[in-house]
């Protein structure tokens, strides 16, 4: 009989166990990537392996899987992870921690500009894996504050960054500090310089040699730009709010950070729906189809999601995450600018994914253009220009003779210049009807005095009814349920009314919670 903890899942073709699976979903990953398909099954099986491949194609959970895997309950380090940088040792350990969010996996990254101390406090409770630059590495050596008889598993990150920055000699040291005996060594490097296949063939024991096929890349005509920024959310809404995107596709890279992007652009008013994985082919269909008949603006999508998809129109991609390897790059931007149409590609970057993108820039032989997010006054200017181009295709069709009755009837009282320029202000700000101010059963645009109106990402689509979000939310919450307010039910999300005195804790209390299955994202609605 096969226990709980024994339970396997299949991520793409490789099996994996129940608590690294569940990981592997919450982070929202669809399929192993090339280097993770092909490198996971010889790691797992205890093989020395070099993979060749470059930053951003998954290197991180190709060695985390089998070190999450493969780690045992004991408090002491078992796997030891060498990194070029502070930035990649941190990114590594937050990888790993999530990969191992159900086997309590303890990480910890250990580098320079930090105070060893704290670091030497970690290490006296007890960590399983630790990610660290080698000068640092080689301080906790000496200190013997990390005892290596009980490192299992070697890693390698970035090999030949690594070899530039003249780390070489520390690498070995390292290395030779290690028992050989009953250790699997991993090396991972973009390039295999004569240095690091020496390395490899004194220290490794009959690798298995892993690479990832690189296609010819050629990249269409397509202005490309890149925003380097913290706050993406607020970035993307400069972008969308500035500039004339009638048909946008926007990539994320896992099923949970689309459905949250959606929901947050949701609650900014924005026209927006996800398509990914977990939809069934009615909904993906559904959704194909608003977007083809231009009644959404926006899809945001993942790579597996988009696979296939033939699109005529779309005026811009937009990386919200960077792509993981710069054939997906080419796969991406290349939905827009077909048949001729002139398409922008824009790529949102954290400052430590810079590299990242320079590696992308050297693959596609391309330089991309780094951009300055609009300031509240050229998202004015630039709305104004849309207006104005939108007036006159209008005027050109000539199909507004059914107003001439309303500037007839106001041009007597006010200048016929002043009701146009009233008109345009009220179409660029937005206008509500006094009437549906009033009466909240008609409109989305607000609560009544003493609620706050709250977006929730599940609607219709998802079978949710009212009660059941007055169930959970007084259930979660601890609120009697007849004091929440009007609901209103979308297709795939809602809004609902709460007491103000309860809004900041029905928000705490439901983040990361489901109703239904769905796991849910609530915030306060904003206008657009």
């Amino acid at each position: 009989m096969v226990t709980k903890e024994k339970e396997q899942g299949f991520f793409g073709s490789l099996a994996l166990s129940h608590k690294v699976m569940a990981a592997i979903q919450a982070m929202g990953f669809e399929e192993p990537s090339p280097i993770q398909a092909k490198t996971i099954p010889p790691i797992m099986e205890g093989k020395d392996v070099i993979g060749q491949a470059q930053t951003g194609t998954g290197k991180t959970a190709a060695f985390g899987i089998p070190i999450v895997e493969r780690v045992q309950d004991l408090r002491q380090v078992q796997a030891l992870i060498m990194t070029p940088t502070r930035e990649l040792a941190l990114q590594v350990s937050e990888e790993i921690a999530k990969i191992g969010l159900y086997k309590k996996v303890k990480t910890l990254p250990v580098y320079g500009g930090q105070s060893i101390d704290r670091q030497i406090r970690a290490l006296h409770f007890g960590v399983q894996v630790v990610i660290g630059t080698p000068g640092r590495l080689l301080d906790h050596i000496r200190r013997k504050t990390i005892k290596l008889d009980t490192v299992k598993m070697l890693i390698l990150d970035e090999a030949d960054e690594m070899l530039d920055m003249g780390f070489i000699d520390d690498i070995e040291t390292i290395m030779q500090n290690i028992p050989r005996e009953g250790r699997q060594t991993l090396l991972f490097s973009a390039t295999m310089p004569n240095q690091i296949r020496s390395l490899a063939d004194r220290y490794m024991n009959t690798p298995v040699f892993v690479t990832v096929s690189k296609e010819q890349l050629t990249v269409p005509q397509i202005d490309q730009f890149y925003y380097e920024t913290r706050e993406k959310l607020d970035g993307l809404c400069r972008i969308l709010d500035a500039g004339d995107m009638e048909r946008s596709i926007i990539f994320c890279r896992t099923k949970k950070g689309a459905d949250e992007l959606t929901a947050s652009l949701g609650a900014r008013g924005y026209m927006a729906e996800a398509l990914h994985g977990d939809l069934s082919q009615m909904q993906r269909d559904r959704v194909m189809k608003k977007f083809r008949d231009s009644k959404l603006e926006i899809l945001v999508a993942t790579d597996v999601a988009a696979r296939g998809l033939d699109i005529d129109h779309v005026t811009h991609v937009v990386n919200y995450d960077i792509p993981q390897d710069p054939e997906s790059y080419v796969h991406r931007i290349g939905r827009t600018g077909r048949a001729g149409r002139k398409g922008t590609a824009v790529t949102f970057i954290h400052p430590r994914e810079f590299r990242q993108l320079k590696q992308i820039e050297r693959e596609i032989r391309q330089r991309i253009i780094r951009g300055q997010l609009p300031s509240a006054a050229d998202i004015l200017e630039r709305q104004r220009e849309v207006i104005k181009r939108r007036v006159m295709k209008t005027l050109e069709q000539d199909a507004f003779a059914d107003y001439h009755t309303i500037v007839a009837d106001l041009s007597v009282d006010y200048d016929p210049l002043d009701i146009a320029a009233a008109a345009l202000k009220m179409f660029q700000e937005g206008y509500k009807e006094d009437s549906e101010a009033e009466n909240q059963s008609q409109s989305n645009s607000g609560a009544e005095k003493g609620m706050v109106r709250l977006f929730v990402n599940v609607g219709r689509d998802n079978n949710i009814r009212p009660e059941d979000i007055v169930r959970s939310f007084a259930g979660e919450a601890d609120i009697p349920g007849n004091v929440i307010g009007l609901i209103k039910i979308q297709s795939n999300f809602s809004f609902v009314e709460v007491p103000e005195e309860f809004a900041e804790r029905v928000i705490s209390a439901m983040h990361g919670n489901r109703i239904k299955g769905m796991r849910i994202n609530v915030e306060v609605a904003k206008g657009r």
